[in-house]
């Protein structure tokens, strides 16, 4: 009898014991699952989607960019919905486009205003006039806040156009936004990468520290005008290029990749490397004047591709494949869901963007969208000047009727001319007709 229940306890004992090892393996492996990735988001300013070494650039250097495209899912063409930062970095903050989000310009200017200075944004106007556009953007989501859930600590640096980085929901930020202080897209956030990187590199070790998880907004004031790079940059690219216009611009795109190699090198001294994902992406383009300081027109603010194109990157070291993509089209809208879908957080259902990782999604996707709105703007009907669609292998650009009504309608094969100098629009009817009607649908869904 004894020697029966010896018998029990000790297979009671064992089944305990084993269940106890399975929880506490079955406990650690949940640990293993939950851990959750960083995400750093760089956004270069003012660059076109061909001043890269990796996209074929004969003078350009960007080798911490090329080795970034070469460890990523990297596809060649991918846009933004619209070619000016502020309406740009809006639509990659929340995944909306500018017509939800109604950031649609940089600068809000009422009906009948007198304008103080040929520059809009030094009125004394300005900070009254966006404060309305500032308030409405803080009723939507954005990332930092959708990533709240899982314990997330967010973090602002560069340029961010909507007041303080707290109306982003960022935790930390380096923005303070207030007009009185000269804030208007980013202010002390603009010193980030040209003087340096500590203010950011801080902030990861606070992230580290608290053992959180961290989304980075790392949106410099780089490649963008003053083109003041350092002067070794400038003396390398002064012999190769037509003007010194142009050298200074190709230096500055080498200095905004130094500075992207710097923020790298970083997070993989810190261990993090394999625990980080990086997505690349550029605000609008750019196309340097070679005899003035300005931009060409069909660049920066124009529905063209030199406006719009980016490169846009994903990389998560053992868990994302790099390829470099020639074909498929992306969009800046993709962002957002391809990180929640990551991170396991449910996507809200005004989203604009698909999980780009999602290769069923991928197949259903028949086009993406653009718009081009004024500068200085106020209502969608008053500041709307083009409305585009990108499809494989035909994009349309259709100006407002009211806001543009001396332009006509093009439409380009972007496979086969990639620099948009065919217009096809006469010699495809049809094309341009059923392209209209999915800009339309697109527009009432």
């Amino acid at each position: 009898m004894k020697t029966r229940f010896r018998a029990i306890l000790l297979f009671a004992f064992l089944i305990g014991f084993n269940s106890c090892k399975e929880s506490k393996q079955k406990a650690k492996e949940e640990v293993v699952e939950e851990k959750l990735p960083n995400i750093v988001f760089i956004l270069s300013d003012d660059q076109a989607w061909t001043d890269y070494g990796f996209m074929g650039h004969k003078v350009i250097e960007t080798p911490n960019l090329d080795k970034l495209a070469s460890e990523s899912l990297t596809f060649e063409k991918g846009y933004v919905p619209t070619s000016l930062c502020s309406p740009s970095l809006a639509s990659i903050i929340t995944g909306m486009y500018p017509r939800k989000h109604m950031v649609l310009g940089n600068d809000r200017v009422l009906p009948g205003e007198v304008r103080e200075s040929k520059a809009q944004w030094k009125s004394t106007q300005r900070p009254k006039n966006y404060k309305s556009v500032i308030e409405n953007f803080r009723k939507w989501n954005t990332l930092p806040k959708l990533l709240k859930e899982k314990g997330y600590l967010s973090f602002q640096t560069g340029k961010w156009w909507l007041g303080n980085y707290k109306n982003g929901d960022f935790d930390y930020g380096m923005t303070h936004g207030d007009p009185n202080r000269d804030g208007r897209h980013g202010d002390y956030g603009l010193e980030i990468g040209r003087k340096g990187m500590d203010t950011l590199y801080n902030y990861i070790d606070l992230a580290l520290e608290k053992k959180k998880p961290f989304f980075m907004w790392y949106a410099p004031y780089l490649p963008h005008s003053p083109h003041n790079p350092p002067d070794s940059l400038l003396q390398k690219y002064l012999p190769k290029a037509p003007t010194e216009y142009v050298a200074k611009y190709w230096a500055m795109c080498e200095w905004f990749d130094q500075t992207c190699g710097d923020l790298i090198d970083y997070i993989d001294k810190k261990g993090e490397t394999e625990n980080t994902l990086f997505v690349y992406v550029c605000d609008n383009g750019w196309i340097q004047n070679e005899n003035d300081s300005s931009y060409d027109k069909i660049s920066k603010r124009s529905p063209y591709d030199y406006g719009l194109r980016t490169p846009i990157m994903y990389k998560w070291k053992g868990k994302i494949e790099p390829k470099q993509d020639s074909l498929t089209l992306t969009s800046s809208l993709d962002m957002v869901p391809t990180v929640l879908s990551i991170v396991g957080i449910e996507q809200p259902k005004n989203l604009d963007g698909i999980d780009i990782l999602d290769k069923s999604e991928v197949e259903k996707r028949d086009a993406i969208y653009g718009e081009i709105y004024s500068h200085d703007f106020n209502t969608i009907e008053e500041s709307l000047y083009y409305r585009m669609a990108m499809t494989n292998p035909y994009k349309i650009i259709v100006p407002d009727e009211t806001n543009k009504p001396n332009e006509e309608i093009k439409l380009f094969n972007i496979y086969k001319d990639p620099t948009e100098q065919h217009n096809l629009a006469a010699e495809l009817p049809e094309i341009v007709e059923g392209l209209k009607q999915k800009i339309e649908t697109s527009w009432n869904e």
